[in-house]
């Protein structure tokens, strides 16, 4: 057996197990009950903190609601500047930064590029309906709207040729690499807000319902798993439990199968936006937001004081939201959870009091806004053109000989069809 220098047989090595940090303390979480939340001793303090700034950003979130389509549309923008920041500083080493000035610069270039090609894309048809008859007027926006792609390019073929030539030996990898990441952002952040964007033009009640059971989801997870919670849900989010998940999902259908009906009864939430105004809506609700009423007789007592409820059709589609919402829209957040582990840190920001930052809270409505979207367009509008869309692309897209033309050929068809007389 070796020995060393004192002539005393070597120790075994000491082998020291660090717990990993998500990990739940099996010792700590038989206290109590074994519930998971009592193991912080600022809970109620953390507690307080987040409800308090949850009270104002939903006061904040009511009164832009009140102002219109606009103003939600500019907090989007703000709400995307924020997490671009974030993200942006997520990977930044500042002593490399120093030696590259101008190349945070670059990062939002590229980032407003895609913002004026993103929302040019969305809004290009509410620029062209407030189109006055001021030749003038009407000729810039029409050229804005025929030439958007090609200046968005072009700017970005700038930032591109800026980024090559601000290329410095031996800061390749790190150049590069914030290239991948800033790209990587933008269609992170781009994708998300995009179809948010296009949900709060196609009726307010399409972006604020899936928006808030996002919000109730989160709220009632955190409560059910605040005062039930037992058993872990997932490593990623150690404070997650089967007890606020199963909780928090049967909070959020209900909720969106009520709210689904109170919503849907306001003209200024259902009708969409079709140009940059900001005044008062009204328009046809149609047939999703017309109450059914189904008797009660039979199912109810004689006492029972309502005879009949009123559904609207709508409702049935919100249930399908609530499902996404409750079971698919937390993987959103378990994602962000995974990266943010990845990088060894606690939040994304610290612009939120007792929430972290902006892309903390926005992680589960990324995946919750395209769903949306989606949804919408492939379940619940109709597979058909509206005459104004149909009206609008034939005088802006075709001459006038090819619109006499058109007229004689829709005029031979309804004559043919005996829809017209001859």
């Amino acid at each position: 057996m070796h020995k060393d220098h004192s002539g005393s047989a070597p120790s075994t090595p000491r082998i020291r197990h660090r717990r990993r940090s998500n990990e739940i303390p099996s010792e700590l979480n038989k206290l109590n009950g074994g519930h998971l939340l009592v193991n912080d001793h600022n809970k109620y303090r953390s507690m307080w903190i987040r409800a308090y700034s949850t009270l104002w950003m939903l006061a904040g979130f009511a009164f832009i609601l009140y102002l219109g389509h606009l103003y939600m549309w500019a907090m989007v923008v703000v709400i995307q500047i924020f997490m671009a920041r974030e993200l942006f500083n997520l990977l930044r080493r500042a002593h490399e930064d120093t030696r590259l000035p101008g190349f945070r610069l670059l990062n939002w270039h590229f980032f407003f590029t895609a913002m004026l090609f993103v929302y040019g894309r969305i809004l290009n048809q509410q620029l062209v309906n407030i189109v006055t008859s001021e030749k003038i007027f009407s000729k810039l926006v029409s050229g804005l709207i025929k030439y958007q792609m090609v200046i968005c390019y072009f700017l970005y073929i700038a930032g591109f040729m800026w980024f090559i030539l601000t290329l410095k030996k031996k800061m390749y990898k790190y150049q590069f690499g914030q290239y991948a990441w800033t790209h990587m952002i933008l269609i992170v952040v781009f994708t998300q807000s995009s179809f948010t964007v296009a949900n709060i033009f196609e009726g307010i009640f399409w972006f604020l319902l899936p928006a808030l059971l996002i919000a109730i989801n989160d709220v009632a997870a955190y409560i059910f798993g605040f005062f039930f919670g037992k058993t872990p849900l997932i490593k990623l989010s150690p404070k997650k439990t089967w007890e606020g998940f199963i909780g928090a999902s049967v909070a959020t259908m209900i909720s969106a199968f009520v709210l689904a009906n109170i919503f849907g009864r306001f003209q200024w939430l259902t009708c969409p936006r079709n140009d940059l105004s900001t005044g008062w809506l009204q328009c046809d609700p149609g047939p999703l937001f017309k109450p059914e009423y189904y008797s009660l007789a039979g199912w109810v007592p004689q006492w029972f004081p309502w005879k009949e409820i009123s559904i609207l059709p709508v409702q049935w589609h919100a249930l399908c939201l609530g499902l996404f919402a409750s079971i698919i829209a937390p993987f959103g957040g378990f994602f962000a959870s995974g990266f943010k582990r990845a990088f060894k840190i606690k939040d994304f920001g610290d612009s939120i009091p007792g929430h972290g930052g902006f892309t903390d809270r926005m992680d589960c409505q990324m995946v919750m806004a395209v769903f949306a979207y989606i949804y919408h367009q492939s379940f619940v509008i109709p597979q058909s053109y509206p005459v104004e869309v149909l009206l609008d692309q034939i005088l802006r897209n075709l001459t006038f000989e090819e619109q006499k033309a058109l007229y004689m050929k829709l005029g031979e068809i309804f004559r043919e069809r005996h829809l017209v007389r001859s």
